[in-house]
């Protein structure tokens, strides 16, 4: 028999490491698709050299990064098939269509203009060659745009019906799965926090320039565009992460009341600060926009509730007993004979009673259908905490380039453009833990627990391939810091003088 913890435990390990390291590489994807492919935009309509040296250098880094993203991210896609066996075919109708248009469409666009716009300086035109950059960056987004659609409906699951003859869920609204509020928000806020991170690590590679007293042309005056691309993202951040606060109070209030520490809600909610420190109201107005506004509590949320306008919310108790019950209404149906008409239709009448509850069927303890409070909770305060001081960040550098104040003798804001490259990285991998670990136990969320999700392997087996990823994903990124380091260091070669 298949130890069934450690067999969970493990390929949730695999998968966490594996998505991880892809996100080290897709943010700073999209963020320098959209600097580089600006500056391009800058040289050809100014006809300024500087823009296009400017933009070959960051497309340079802009390469080395995508290639080692790309290997990453189609093991990520693998380990759907090889690790979650029972959650591919449970909705593999469904989430199988975005990932399939995503390599189609997306990635293909990406491999066509790519080529073009590394080798294409001297062989197309200027117009041309800036369609293929612009392309490019826009194929790595619609890229994103589909990945995150699928990983939106596994957040908020729409457009489906269960059919219990092939023990599936099928697509009946494409349109409901591809534009649900949750997949637009959770692809704004994504892409803006992609732009933050290109943005600040051209800000940070910029400053290690100023501090070295190197490339002062090239650090200046990317500088100039970068605070404002870095500050303009920071903004769409912190929009697009208050309304995915307000849906996600609505469909996954458990996530909130987890990365609140929020044991009993009520009406005017505080926001904990840190453990102690309570600003009452807050998370009321987060929610709800609303400082009066109810956020059910995680015992609020197990023991069942009643709202301010008298609905009825079933205890976690009482939304396990339905699902017992929808798995037994679909034993019942599949183990009726297909002539019997009448009777199958009357079972599956039974099960659509339910059906909205299958899912709880297989938590044994209510318990399970709390995360980790802890790490769920401090990845919101990280995520938060250090995308505020790079807003900050973002703001100071703006003053001192407005003021056109030399910014080679602030070495302590120079440093502190350094440390903004770790900074705005953690802050991307805090909100992946938030968005993911906050969902837990839930693959798909109130429908499929992790548990029934997957693939009947040894823990051994997922034990050695997670020991292969870690090498390997490991000895990719020291190779792509070690050859974006050596690129950095190299520069542009350019000797002209800093312009004012």
């Amino acid at each position: 028999m298949i130890p069934l913890e450690a067999l969970i435990d493990w390929s949730r390990a695999q998968f966490a490491l594996t998505a991880c390291y892809h996100w080290l590489f897709v943010p700073l994807t999209l963020g320098l698709g959209l600097l580089m492919s600006l500056m391009e935009t800058l040289y050809v309509w100014k006809k300024d050299e500087f823009w296009k040296r400017a933009a070959k250098f960051w497309m340079k880094l802009f390469g080395i990064n995508f290639a080692i993203g790309v290997a990453t991210g189609l093991i990520l896609e693998f380990e759907f098939g090889t690790n979650w066996s029972n959650y591919s075919w449970f909705v593999g109708d469904i989430f199988g269509a975005p990932l399939a248009i995503e390599g189609i469409v997306a990635f293909f666009m990406e491999a066509t203009f790519i080529a073009v716009m590394f080798f294409g300086w001297k062989k197309v035109s200027r117009g041309f060659h800036l369609a293929s950059t612009w392309l490019t960056t826009l194929g790595a987004t619609i890229s994103a745009w589909w990945i995150l659609v699928a990983n939106a409906w596994m957040q908020y699951p729409v457009g489906m019906a269960f059919n219990p003859d092939t023990v599936r869920n099928e697509m009946v609204s494409f349109s409901e799965v591809a534009f649900s509020p949750f997949a637009v928000t959770k692809f704004c806020h994504t892409v803006a926090c992609g732009w933050m991170t290109g943005a600040f690590f051209v800000i940070g590679v910029s400053c290690w320039y100023l501090l070295r007293k190197r490339e002062e042309q090239l650090a200046t005056r990317s500088l100039k565009l970068d605070t404002v691309v870095g500050l303009v993202a920071c903004v769409l951040v912190m929009a697009t992460g208050d309304r995915s606060g307000v849906e996600v109070a609505k469909v996954q209030p458990m996530k909130l009341a987890a990365a609140e520490g929020l044991e009993d809600g009520g009406t005017m909610a505080p926001f904990s600060i840190v453990p102690g420190v309570e600003v009452p109201g807050v998370l009321s107005l987060l929610a709800t926009h609303d400082p009066d506004g109810y956020v059910p509590g995680i015992n609020d949320l197990l023991d069942g509730y009643t709202t301010p306008d008298g609905e009825q919310v079933l205890s976690a108790d009482e939304k396990m007993a339905r699902g017992k019950q929808a798995l037994a209404d679909f034993q019942a149906f599949r183990a009726i004979a297909k002539t019997d008409t009448a009777a199958r239709v009357a079972a599956k009448q039974a099960l659509d009673e339910n059906i909205q509850y299958f899912g709880y069927g297989h938590i044994k303890d209510k318990q399970e259908l709390v995360p980790p409070v802890w790490l769920v909770f401090w990845a919101f305060r990280a995520m938060v905490g250090l995308g505020s001081l790079l807003m900050l960040l973002a703001l100071v550098l703006l003053y001192f380039i407005w003021k056109k104040k030399p910014l080679s003798n602030k070495k302590w804001l120079l440093h502190a453009g350094l440390w903004s490259i770790p900074c705005v990285y953690i802050a991307g991998q805090a909100g992946w833990v938030v968005a993911e670990v906050g969902r837990q136990p839930w693959m798909i969320q109130d429908m499929l627990p992790v548990s029934a999700g997957i693939s009947a392997l040894q823990p051994s087996s997922v034990m050695i391939t997670f020991a292969l990823f870690l090498l390997i994903f490991t000895v990719l990124l020291a190779c792509e810091v070690k050859i974006m380091c050596k690129a950095i260091k190299k520069g542009t070669n350019d000797k002209l003088k800093m312009e004012n």
